[in-house]
């Protein structure tokens, strides 16, 4: 069965208009799905520290002042990425 639509008194701006909205809507729906898969990821502290771009001392004082939650299992130690950003802090800088 073939589908078929009809457009009555509707100019090709709009309707080029209506399918950008249409086309936006679901790509930020599809962001949304990857950002949300994206940080689910676990890190060791070798992909923790070049994630925030410090060194091993400075993770490892943010972990022992509750900066930075940490995950283990033995002697091994994991960093969810989506708790990394949440530690995150706006700075309000002064300007002159």
């Amino acid at each position: 069965m073939e589908k078929s639509i009809l457009l009555h008194c509707i100019l090709p701006d709009e309707l080029k208009q209506i399918i950008k909205e249409v086309i936006k809507e679901e790509l930020l729906q599809v962001k949304k799905q990857l950002e949300e898969k994206e940080t689910d990821i676990l890190m060791t502290r070798q992909e923790t520290c070049e994630f925030l771009k410090i060194n091993s001392t400075t993770l490892w004082n943010w972990t022992n002042k509750g900066k930075i939650e940490c995950y283990g299992i033995g002697n091994r130690r994991y960093y969810k990425k989506e708790d990394l950003l949440k530690s995150l802090v706006l700075l309000k800088v002064k300007r002159a």
